[in-house]
């Protein structure tokens, strides 16, 4: 019988009990603009993976989010969880727990399955694709093949120890949708708990809005949220967070200059919050360029996001001593 209600508390602080410090990044590799062209047959890159995850794990980093498509599924369902394992494989050899994000209110809001396309110079994330775009979060009648997808997804992983937690609706609400995305981001939560994982799942909370944070709120077996902002409202946010008593986890932060390894990693660390940055390498999702960048616009003197160049260096190698310093990699 699936367990149709969220986790006790007593649940949910007994596994985060079990865990280490949670402390790593959302990852795509540098070879991919968006979700569609991370996973499909034709472009998946388990070389560029295996080699970027390896510079995560050798600064300390134990967690990956990952973000999925619902058309993945749709066009190659067998296909994608074989490429889904072989990630999961290459990320727990290098001692990587990941957690999967299964839909997403953010950026492009037409996606299409097959060639993506190019990057364009100067624009942050200019190819990301909602899933499943606005379109068909505001259309109840097209949503089965959502529900095949989150079941689907969930049954193949539900019970493996590689993943980490379900993060089942990235910033429902973006692009003006606002309280529009409460239906699905509803579903979302019934179908995978329909599906049964012995993995907690959560949506993050990441802007003002009463109903959806609410709701959120009342689902999350364990409290995610989003801060891009100044150190005093991150601990602020950590402190109202916190009376919930249940494991929190920051699934997204880090934004120079605002947001930076020197001012917040060791307030994560006292906590004992977990976090993952935004971004690994600087690629063709162009997270160094800050939101809002134009066509055109060159490089920034300080990135936006990301920690390495593409062939491995670092953007700043003092950051790379403050994460090694918290991860305990360097005593």
């Amino acid at each position: 019988m699936a367990e149709l209600t969220r986790w006790s508390r007593e649940k949910a602080e007994a596994w985060g009990s079990q865990l280490p410090w949670l402390v790593g990044c959302n990852f795509i590799p540098s070879t991919a603009i968006n979700q569609l062209e991370m996973f499909q047959a034709e472009t998946f890159d388990p070389e560029t993976i295996t080699r970027e995850l390896g510079w995560a794990a050798a600064i300390g980093y134990n967690a990956a989010r990952v973000y999925l498509h619902d058309l993945l599924w749709d066009t190659d369902a067998e296909g994608f969880v074989k490429r889904l394992n072989h990630y999961l494989t290459i990320a727990a050899g290098h001692g990587i727990r990941t957690v999967f994000t299964l839909f997403d209110d953010c950026w492009n809001a037409k996606p299409k399955p097959g060639k993506q396309p190019e990057p364009i110079p100067g624009v942050h994330n200019s190819g990301w694709m909602q899933s499943p775009g606005k379109d068909i979060v505001n259309n109840p009648g097209a949503w089965d093949r959502l529900e095949q997808y989150v079941k689907g997804v969930i049954s193949a992983f539900g019970q493996d120890e590689r993943v980490v937690f379900w993060d089942l609706y990235n910033e429902p609400g973006n692009n003006n949708q606002g309280i529009a995305s409460l239906p699905l981001l509803k579903k979302a939560f019934e179908w995978a708990r329909q599906a049964n994982p012995s993995q907690p799942l959560s949506v993050g909370l990441w802007f003002d809005h009463t109903e959806l944070n609410e709701f959120q709120l009342s689902n999350s077996d364990i409290i995610t949220f989003h801060n891009y902002n100044d150190s005093a409202s991150l601990e602020r946010q950590i402190w109202d967070l916190k009376h919930f008593g249940r494991p929190l986890i920051c699934t997204e932060w880090m934004r120079r200059p605002l947001s930076t390894f020197a001012t917040h990693l060791h307030i994560f660390r006292r906590e004992g919050v977990g976090c993952l940055q935004w971004g690994l390498v600087a690629g063709k999702t162009q997270t160094i360029f800050p939101w809002g960048s134009q066509p055109g616009d060159p490089e920034p003197v300080v990135w936006f996001h990301d920690l390495f160049h593409a062939n491995g260096a670092a953007f700043d190698l003092a950051e790379i001593e403050i994460i090694k310093t918290h991860t305990g990699i360097k005593k």
